[in-house]
């Protein structure tokens, strides 16, 4: 039997690709709906009930998908990366020249997303998206070795010995807070240009560093690397072997889950010091949101692969060939609705009622991207992107034989 247009085809690598990448559209849009798009606020007068269910939906989320979205983004984007060169190398082309301007591009996108939204993630994947350009020649074990060793946070390994015989006390605040307070101000108060300026100034050092902090800055290119090694080996493939090396990884990752909460967990109590416990819990966080990312991805695999579960996650793939496009259109909608240059809801939702809003949105740009590509081979932005990309190439290299892979992630 051939599959109606709506159906996916469970035997398809990009279906599966692109309803991944949609689950982490929608697990962002919800995530940053109860942030209030990074304007943090619980409106005074809520019932004591209705405040208790909100802590619970928050801590739910962010344990699920906090620090675990993003990096199911990041390791889309390395894979896509693998796709757009592989197919170039077949026709004995070199994409990489290509792929820093295509990169220079993507920052450009990201800059006006970072004007509304500070905490935008496409400028910093364009200027991490680099480290793909050296590495794509490496061997596999040699670029996995090195993932590796990014994804153990070196840097804070080094913070760590240093601070090794600290006297027990706090350090002060991380220098990324200050920013952060500053933002509130214009965030709350300010008009659309203060935003704007405010965003692309104070905002992206507050990102930044904040990153930084957080170890997100080794760990996005090391999750680049590991979906590039992913597309080389063709895990995302819809075979039975897969299936097998998924179920693998994804009862290693459960087993390791609970270790790694209860180290998380106990740093606190272990480590009185703060200058040492700081750099060990920004080693601790990130192994643990890789190993619940792994979770989600294999699981989301494993269930995909079964008709039903094809089917029941099948939709999400319109958001996901609409990645970019859907990504900013969140950040431009948000931060209209919940900040004070817009319709200020901040004051008003607490977390039930920013996550109701955020999944009535998610439907809706759900219903608008499947809309969009029943008529076009890519969304609005994907499609000026493209062109972009390969402005000044001859017409038969422009035309890329897979135009599905033309996504941020």
């Amino acid at each position: 039997m051939t599959p109606s247009p709506d159906m996916p085809r469970t035997d398809s690598r990009l279906d599966l690709v692109d309803a991944l990448r949609g689950f982490a559209i929608v697990s962002i849009m919800l995530l940053h709906n109860i942030e209030h798009f990074d304007l943090y606020f619980s409106p005074p007068g809520e019932p004591a009930w209705l405040k208790a269910l909100g802590q619970h939906i928050w801590d739910a989320m962010f344990a699920v998908f906090g620090g675990k979205s993003y990096a199911i983004f990041a390791l889309l984007f390395g894979l896509t990366f693998h796709l757009q060169d592989d197919a170039r190398a077949r026709r004995g082309e070199d994409f990489r020249p290509r792929f820093a301007w295509r990169m220079l591009l993507l920052l450009g996108f990201g800059l006006v997303n970072s004007a509304f939204y500070e905490g935008d993630i496409l400028a910093m994947y364009a200027v991490l998206g680099l480290v793909l350009i050296p590495v794509a020649r490496l061997g596999t074990w040699t670029v996995f070795l090195l993932a590796c060793f990014l994804s153990l946070q070196p840097v804070a390994w080094l913070d760590a010995f240093a601070a090794l015989g600290s006297a027990p006390g706090k350090l002060p605040d991380p220098a990324s807070w200050a920013y952060f307070g500053r933002a509130e101000e214009y965030l709350k108060h300010g008009s659309l240009l203060d935003v704007w300026i405010g965003n692309l100034t104070n905002g992206k050092q507050a990102v930044l560093l904040w990153s930084w902090e957080m170890g997100r800055l080794l760990q996005i290119p090391a999750l680049f690397m590991f979906g590039m090694l992913a597309g080389r080996l063709g895990m995302f493939a819809m075979t039975d072997r897969n299936r097998s090396i998924w179920r693998r990884v994804f009862f290693g990752a459960l087993l390791l889950l609970g270790p790694l909460i209860f180290i998380h967990g106990h740093l606190a109590a272990w480590i009185p010091a703060e200058a040492l416990r700081r750099p060990l819990d920004a080693i601790a966080k990130p192994l643990l949101n890789l190993d619940i990312m792994l979770l989600l991805v294999t699981g989301f695999a494993l269930l995909y692969r079964r008709p039903a579960g094809a089917r029941a996650l099948g939709s999400l793939r319109w958001l996901g060939r609409m990645s970019l496009t859907s990504y900013m259109m969140q950040s431009i909608v948000g931060t209209t609705l919940y900040h004070g240059f817009g319709f200020g809801l901040y004051a008003v939702t607490g977390t039930v009622a920013a996550l109701s809003i955020g999944i009535v949105l998610a439907v809706l740009q759900g219903c608008f991207s499947a809309w969009w590509l029943r008529n076009h081979k890519q969304g609005p932005l994907e499609a000026l992107w493209h062109r972009l990309t390969w402005i000044g190439a001859a017409s038969s290299h422009s035309a890329q034989p897979a135009t599905r892979v033309n996504n941020p992630s």
